[in-house]
This record gives C-alpha cells, structure tokens and sequence, in this order.
C-alpha cells in the first residue's frame, strides 16, 4: 500500500482541537495532546452536566410545588395525587411557574386536588387518634 501522509486533514482535525481548547491554562491551551486530553474531560463533564440539569431542575420545581402547596395546608404527594385524579394534565414545570406568580390560579389548582382527593380531611382539622388495644 502506498504511504499516506494525511496532509491537511491532520492540520485540520490538530486545529479544530485546539480551538476547542482556546482559554484553558497553560499547556492544555496550547500543546495537541493535553488539549484533547483536556478536552475529552471536558466532553465528559459536559455530557453528565446535560443530564443533571435536568434532574436539578426537577428538583427545583418540586422543591416550589411543595412550599405552595404547604401554604394551602395541603402536602405535594396530596396535591400531585388530586390533580391526577381530577385530570388535570400540568407538568412541574408549569405548577412551579403558577405557584410563583399567580396565587389564585394555583388556589383553584388546589381546591380541584382536594375535591378530587378520596375522603380527603378538611385542612387544619385533627387525624383521629387510634383505639386502645385491649389488654389481657
């Protein structure tokens, strides 16, 4: 087989690296190989950020859901399972955006979870204490 040099294409590839790693300190900005060790760690880091973001936001707006909803004395488990079995169709990302600019909105919300709550106690009254079990 004839040798093959690879000319351009290696500057090509050498430079889109190194561009890549433009602003990294020191010789990770400037010598090929520490950039694309550099930059593979980089691609990583990156990779499972994309992923986190997504869960850290979840997170967050469970986090908001929650504190609305304890306002209304009514827990997010509570609320969530209302809203579901009264059909309503909202994602977290929505409920947290009401809950924090639009209170009658999110009251509504709340007044629908109740009613759709299976027995569901009214708010700020006490849980029956248990029976006294007999003893022999």
């Amino acid at each position: 087989m004839p040798r093959v040099k690879r000319g351009s294409k290696r500057r090509e590839k050498r430079k889109k690296i190194l561009s890549l790693a433009k602003g990294y300190f020191l010789t990770k900005g400037k010598l090929y190989r520490s950039a694309q060790q550099a930059i593979d760690r980089a691609g990583n880091f990156a990779y499972v950020g994309r992923r986190r973001k997504k869960r850290d936001f979840r997170r967050l707006w469970i986090i908001r859901i929650n504190a609305a909803a304890r306002a209304h004395e009514i827990s997010y488990s509570q609320f969530i399972a209302g809203l579901k079995r009264a059909g309503v169709d909202l994602d977290r990302k929505t409920l947290a955006d009401i809950a924090a600019r639009d209170e009658a909105a999110f009251a509504a919300l709340v007044a629908t979870a109740r009613a759709a709550a299976p027995s569901a106690p009214a708010p700020g009254s006490a849980k029956p204490s248990p029976a006294p079990s007999p003893s022999a």
